[in-house]
């Protein structure tokens, strides 16, 4: 049986929002008709994904099982379809901080035929740029999804700590990772583990010694750090390209440096893609 992509985008509307009638409205289609679709997707795979009872709609294991895998298969076949549309183009995508001019001027001169572009992505859209085709390599800081990915380690970085330029630790030059285990992380936390273990142990019952969602971009970053509201860290290179008057950068100890790799699709393949990566490794890890 050939997996009906259609109903895989019902499936996921309904597992996302757990209620038929605003996934309809999500799809633009009748209440009737999605809960035919889905019946008919769990015919096809003899297996029930929902539990529908008066208390509301629910995952099943089967159901949350076609979730973890409908996501990425979903946006693989958008990726192709992006792809074909977009023939003669090559992305590259890139971190702030991250120069690729150089990768790509080279890259560009080889293959005169392919209108060569490049795209800056976030720290939560680096990887979903190369799973739904927006681009074809993408320069990441780790970590990222490792999954549908194939991943190139290229080089490391320092990391700084960025504070308000009236804060306490304003003006020194080195500080260490625990000296700022009372103030408040506005990025994921998961990006500096050695701060948000300390911080746990340092504030336990606090709940929130970090921002509860995320800022997405070093704008938004520095603006709130700018405010006082906290604190954010950041490889050296990111910082040299945002310097402020009312935000101070420290040297950071006690946290591990930037990890900066090439990635692409595991599915991805070509010529133009393997001279890619050989002209970025080459570059950068020197």
């Amino acid at each position: 049986m050939d997996l009906d992509l259609r109903k895989l985008r019902y499936f996921v509307a309904v597992a996302e929002e757990l209620n038929f009638g605003r996934a309809a409205e999500r799809l633009r289609i009748a209440q009737p008709a999605l809960s035919r679709q889905i019946r008919a997707l769990e015919q096809d795979l003899k297996v029930e994904l929902f539990d529908r009872s008066s208390r509301g709609t629910a995952l099943t294991d089967a159901g949350r099982r076609l979730l973890d895998d409908a996501r990425p298969l979903l946006a693989s076949a958008d990726a192709v379809e992006r792809r074909v549309r977009s023939g003669g183009r090559f992305t590259v995508a890139f971190m702030p901080g991250i120069l690729v001019t150089a990768a790509v001027r080279e890259f560009a001169a080889e293959f005169p035929d392919l209108a060569v572009e490049v795209l800056r992505t976030s720290y939560h859209e680096q990887a979903a740029v190369l799973l739904d085709g927006r681009a074809d390599v993408s320069f990441v800081r780790m970590p990222v999804p490792a999954t549908g990915l194939t991943i190139v380690p290229l080089f490391a970085e320092p990391r700084v700590v960025a504070v308000p330029a009236e804060h306490r630790l304003a003006g020194k030059d080195r500080v260490h990772v625990a000296d700022l285990a009372d103030e408040r992380l506005l990025q994921d936390p998961d990006v500096v583990p050695e701060w948000r273990d300390i911080a746990r142990a340092a504030r336990e019952g606090d709940p929130a010694p970090w921002r509860s969602r995320p800022l997405s971009t070093m704008e938004e970053k520095l603006e709130h750090v700018a405010a006082g509201q906290g604190f954010i860290v950041v490889p050296q290179s990111a910082a040299a390209l945002y310097t402020r008057a009312d935000v101070a950068y420290a040297e950071l100890d006690g946290v591990a440096d930037n990890q900066v790799a090439l990635a692409f699709s595991a599915q991805r393949g070509g010529p133009e893609l393997d001279r890619f990566v050989e002209i970025a490794v080459r570059q950068f890890g020197a």
